[in-house]
């Protein structure tokens, strides 16, 4: 049994190792539950975000690697039981010149230009916190985003605080700020994806991830990349 499975470059999730295979956290704990349910091979496609939903819809891959759970998403794939719960984080020049501590003080400063991966969640939480359309720069991936804060191009680039963290740690040159968590303190949660159709295989890696997520296996390999237990808390029914 064999499954394709796409994957974007964003450390410490999914990206390119130096042999060239893809490597990261949510790569490891597809692998683990995939082989768990009998997969002998698994053939990793790297793509660009905006391709993950309709590469999966299409059929050239059969399931994506994490990503947030959104109504509009929703309906167009099939996602997975939640495998982490995250806020979001932004990366700033070392000293943060222009103070920004999140959406609102983007929001509120006269000129501070945002970046961000075209299509993600993060641009719609910046709109709905005030941040004007055209202060919102889109790259294609994270690569291009990091080029463009490095270069002073845009003053913060946003994603997750796992990403930033991650990203922090081998540019020395940037650091983080965590934003505010939203209403009521929950944070979004983030799932594998998979064709609507596809019902059945959905419903074996479920069963799979319901019994796996939480153990002290699942927490140590999350540890391994600065993913943290209250990452994980949010989505499992309670300690293991």
């Amino acid at each position: 049994m064999k499954v394709r499975i796409a994957y974007i470059e964003e450390p410490p999730f999914y990206w390119t190792g130096p042999d060239r295979a893809a490597t990261g956290a949510d790569i490891e704990l597809a692998d683990a539950v995939l082989r768990a349910i009998g997969v002998s091979s698994i053939e990793h496609h790297l793509t660009s975000f905006g391709e993950l939903l309709p590469g999966v819809q299409e059929g050239r891959w059969d399931m994506n690697v994490p990503i947030f759970v959104t109504p509009e998403r929703a309906r167009q794939v099939t996602f997975s039981e939640p495998v982490w719960a995250i806020g979001d984080g932004f990366l700033v020049p070392r000293g943060n010149p222009k103070a920004l501590t999140g959406y609102k003080a983007i929001a509120s400063s006269s000129d501070a230009r945002l970046g961000a991966v075209v299509s993600t969640v993060q641009i719609d939480s910046a709109k709905s916190s005030g941040v004007a359309e055209d202060r919102i720069v889109t790259f294609k991936d994270q690569p291009d985003a990091i080029a463009a804060l490095l270069a002073g191009k845009i003053d913060a680039y946003v994603s997750t605080t796992v990403g930033s963290r991650a990203l922090a740690a081998t540019h020395k040159d940037v650091e983080v700020v965590a934003n505010e968590n939203s209403e009521g303190g929950r944070l979004p949660v983030g799932a594998f994806s998979f064709n609507k159709k596809n019902q059945e295989f959905v419903q074996v890696v479920n069963r799979e991830l319901r019994a796996y997520l939480g153990t002290a296996d699942h927490r140590a390999r999350m540890a391994k990349y600065g993913i943290e237990a209250t990452e994980i808390d949010g989505v499992v029914a309670g300690e293991r």
